[in-house]
C-alpha cells in the first residue's frame, strides 16, 4: 500500500470501497498534492466544510471508542499548538472544540460528525499538562491506542507551531507512526507570525526532517486560524479523504 497518496473517488467506485485499514486509503491513489489547490478541489473542500459538522462522542479509554462509521482525520500536537482554535477555523465554528489560555486541556479523544462523510478527532495535545503523573500516562496510552489500532483512521494531521519547528516529541510521534504504518501530515500553525520567507524556511526544513519517515505525506499545509491563510487548502485535503456521500447506519 502507498502511505503517500491520498485522492478523491472515481465514478464507479463503491461506497464500502473508498478505505481500507491503516490509513491513506482512498482507492484513487494517483493524485499528486498539488491536484489539492486546484479550483475544483477547493470547492469540493468548501462545501465539505458548509454542511453540519457536531460533536458526538467523548472516549477516555480505548473499550469507550465509538463505532467506526465512516473515515477519520486525527489531530494532534504538543500542547498549546493551537489545535482546537484550528478545528473551529475549519468548521467555522467558534466554539465547536474547546479553547483555553491553560495548555493541556483536552484530556478525552473527542470526535465530530462532519456530515456523515468524515470523522474529526481532537485528540488530546502532548508535552505539558497540569494533571497528576498517573492521568498524563492514562491520556498517553489512550491515544496510542487509537493511532496504532484504529481500522478508520485515514490520516493523522500532526500540527507543529511554525514559529518554533520540529522537536523531539514530535519525531517521537512520527516515528511511532510510521512503525505502526499510519499516514500523517504536518499542519503547520500560528504562521501568520511569520514573513513569507521565514515560512518558506520553515515549511522546507520541515518537510526535509519528515521526509526519513515513510508514512509522511510530502505537502505540509502552512496555516493561521487567526487569518485563515491556509484553510482552504487544508479543507481540500481533508475532503479527499471523505467519503462522497453520508453512510445510513439504520438497519
Amino acid at each position: 500500500m502507498d502511505h503517500h497518496a491520498a485522492g478523491c473517488p472515481g465514478k464507479g467506485e463503491s461506497q464500502e470501497g473508498l478505505y481500507l485499514n491503516r490509513g491513506t486509503t482512498i482507492l484513487n491513489t494517483g493524485l499528486d498534492p498539488s491536484d489539492f489547490e486546484t479550483p475544483e478541489a477547493i470547492e469540493a473542500g468548501r462545501k465539505l466544510f458548509a454542511g453540519e459538522c457536531a460533536f458526538y462522542w467523548a472516549a477516555n479509554r480505548a473499550s469507550n471508542l465509538p463505532p467506526p462509521e465512516r473515515p477519520e482525520a486525527a489531530f494532534v500536537g504538543r500542547s498549546n499548538v493551537g489545535k482546537s482554535s484550528l478545528i473551529n477555523a475549519l468548521t467555522g465554528r467558534r466554539t465547536l472544540a474547546r479553547t483555553s489560555q491553560t495548555p493541556g486541556r483536552t484530556r478525552e479523544l473527542n470526535f465530530f460528525n462532519l456530515g456523515g462523510r468524515l470523522t474529526l478527532v481532537d485528540m488530546p495535545g502532548y508535552g505539558y499538562a497540569k494533571a497528576p503523573k498517573t492521568q498524563i500516562a492514562g491520556w498517553t496510552a489512550l491515544a496510542r491506542t487509537y493511532l496504532q489500532q484504529r481500522t478508520v483512521l485515514a490520516r493523522l494531521f500532526l500540527l507543529i507551531d511554525g514559529r518554533h519547528g520540529t522537536k523531539d516529541a514530535d519525531h517521537d510521534l512520527m516515528g511511532l507512526m510510521d512503525r505502526s504504518a499510519v499516514s500523517f501530515q504536518v499542519v503547520l500553525t500560528k504562521c501568520d507570525k511569520l514573513s513569507k520567507a521565514e515560512l518558506d524556511r520553515m515549511r522546507a526544513t520541515t518537510l526535509d526532517e519528515c521526509s526519513r519517515y515513510t508514512t509522511c505525506y510530502p505537502a505540509a499545509v502552512a496555516t493561521s486560524a487567526q487569518s485563515g491563510d491556509g484553510i482552504p487548502l487544508l479543507r481540500s485535503f481533508l475532503a479527499g479523504l471523505a467519503l462522497p456521500r453520508p453512510i445510513s447506519t439504520e438497519e
